[in-house]
């Protein structure tokens, strides 16, 4: 189906994604040591802030880092709007599709990038709660 090209966290609110080689996704919580799961991120407090999707596709085309727009796992080969009410797996961890996760002013003032937002617009990736705790992986497939 696909596979997982990069997988980040950031600790606070606006600090800098961290590359990292495996997470644990925690159900109802997010990713061990981002800062959705800590409670400490703009956006904490929404019901579908446990994980974010982006294709690598997307941070090519605007010539931005893969991990710059702050979105946890970055993609390869899988259409993520299809995912939206669906189930799917990465490594250990079983996900549910949300809804899209749609670009906000927010991150255009973080990255310094007027218009950054209507360039998001429609691929701006996908939210997805976390169904069974697991470790996922840099390459690890998206079944």
């Amino acid at each position: 189906m696909g596979r997982v090209r990069a997988l980040g966290i950031a600790e606070t609110a606006g600090a800098a994604m961290r590359s990292v080689a495996s997470a644990r996704l925690l159900p109802q919580i997010g990713i061990e040591g981002d800062r959705y799961a800590q409670g400490r991120g703009h956006w904490s407090g929404w019901p579908d802030a446990e994980v974010t999707f982006v294709d690598e596709a997307v941070p090519r085309e605007l010539g931005v880092d893969s991990l710059a727009l702050r979105r946890n796992v970055v993609t390869e080969g899988v259409d993520l709007a299809s995912l939206v009410g669906k189930g799917f797996r990465i490594g250990e961890a079983r996900l549910e599709g949300v809804r899209p996760c749609d670009p906000c002013r927010y991150l255009e003032t973080l990255l310094a990038r007027p218009g950054l937002t209507d360039a998001l617009e429609g691929r701006g990736g996908l939210r997805a709660r976390i169904v069974a705790a697991g470790v996922a992986r840099v390459g690890d497939a998206i079944e």
